[in-house]
């Protein structure tokens, strides 16, 4: 988390990506090692608590508002705020990285107004790459859930995506589909958001 968040803080270096008519923003910067990390900044009709509900709380759910996911499991709990996930992305339409799994341990603050939920790859004897799969690694990644100044029915959403997502692909094709992956998320999450409204 720390170290994520230590990315964030850095100003230097950034570089516009992708803005979005919506107001939604990407950023990237090259790390050393000359990895492209991205920076989603975007505004969401949704409380801190909602968000936090969804993405960590709820997380084995995933794959019913985001098609990008086949499913996520929860296999350990090694805290209150801290989990071990092994997650499968979807074979879907578009996806120029193609199918991946993760396993990650997540880790979620909650400070004041503001949830941080942070992650990163970890390997298990126990969970070895599954046949069939590239594995891919996250981390260290984070997103920040914020509530706006004098409204809680809405969020400051800022999401770094740091990944590699091994296999032999091109570079190009990777830092063009990750900010595409990142606005699809933003897009599903809004969905999803809206739903709950107009259900509850």
């Amino acid at each position: 988390m720390r170290k994520a968040l230590s990315m964030l803080e850095d100003k230097e270096g950034w570089k516009v990506e992708i803005a979005e008519a919506n107001g939604d923003v990407i950023c990237s910067k090259v790390m050393p090692g000359a990895r492209k990390v991205f920076r989603l900044e975007a505004i969401l009709e949704g409380s801190v608590d909602e968000l936090y509900n969804l993405l960590f709380i709820r997380v084995e759910e995933m794959h019913q508002w985001n098609p990008s996911i086949q499913h996520i499991k929860v296999l350990k709990h090694v805290g209150p705020e801290t989990i071990v996930t092994h997650e499968v992305s979807a074979e879907t339409a578009g996806n120029l990285i193609g199918q991946r799994d993760f396993l990650s341990v997540r880790h979620s603050c909650k400070q004041k107004s503001s949830v941080y939920l942070g992650g990163a790859a970890i390997q298990l004897e126990s969970f070895p790459p599954q046949a069939g799969f590239v594995r891919a690694e996250d981390g260290p990644t984070c997103i920040i859930i914020q509530a706006l100044d004098g409204d809680r029915r809405r969020s400051r959403f800022t999401w770094l995506l740091n990944m590699d997502v091994k296999g032999w692909l091109p570079k190009s094709i990777v830092n063009q589909a990750l900010p595409r992956a990142q606005l699809d998320f933003t897009r599903h999450l809004r969905r999803r958001l809206t739903a709950s409204t107009t259900l509850g």
